[in-house]
């Protein structure tokens, strides 16, 4: 599992980050400042820091500094979106730089990129008789591919990265479309109907009430 560490000094952005990233699958953990942030890293391996600029105590450039050694990609998210002050991140090392306000959508997005950047995911993914190859976007079953259409691929590859976890439909749609979810759209349904027969997961992508779908493995 993918373990995130936000380090984000206002608690209510804190705990909607953190809520987002674990609605699509994330571990994650937080702190409120730049000392417990240093000691969180210590303590525990993380595969990505998002990492606030403003923080009481060490600020997120002197954290930056410090865990720039152990090669953890850092996303910065702050609401300083002065031209100096992301050129100095991107140049310290950081791999993205996201101005307060953001979409969650658009967080999720960078997060998953970031991931991919440094190898955090598989290539090939062999999930509830499925093997799934990221590299050619092949999916196959007892060795005969089957055959999906871009849309139908995306959301099988994100619930094959999040077993087990109940996933909103708001969160699929705009994981998958890029876009904000309506609500009463039958799309996200309609798509997840085609999938489960093309993939024979008719039985293990099941129905939330009132949520959504998890693919239970």
């Amino acid at each position: 599992m993918i373990n995130i560490l936000v380090v984000e000094d206002d608690k209510p952005i804190s705990d909607l980050i953190k809520m987002s990233l674990k609605r699509v699958g994330y571990l994650c953990d937080t702190a409120l400042d730049g000392e417990i942030a240093i000691d969180k890293i210590n303590e525990k391996t993380y595969d990505l820091i998002l990492l606030d600029i403003m923080l009481p105590k060490v600020n997120g450039f002197e954290i930056l500094e410090y865990i720039e050694p152990r090669k953890i990609p850092v996303i910065f998210l702050t609401a300083k979106n002065s031209v100096e002050d992301k050129v100095r991140g991107l140049r310290m090392g950081a791999e993205d730089y996201i101005v307060k306000p953001f979409e969650t959508t658009e967080l999720l997005a960078r997060v998953d990129v970031v991931l991919r950047r440094y190898n955090k995911t598989d290539n090939v993914i062999n999930i509830a008789g499925l093997q799934i190859d990221m590299i050619s976007m092949k999916v196959s079953r007892d060795g005969k591919e089957i055959l999906l259409t871009p849309k139908e691929y995306n959301i099988l590859l994100l619930f094959a990265h999040n077993p087990n976890v109940a996933l909103y439909r708001e969160t699929i749609y705009e994981r998958v479309w890029g876009e904000e979810y309506e609500y009463g759209t039958k799309t996200v349904d309609l798509h997840i109907q085609r999938l489960r027969k093309k993939v024979g997961w008719q039985k293990e992508l099941k129905a939330v009430n009132k949520v959504g779908y998890r693919l239970e493995v």
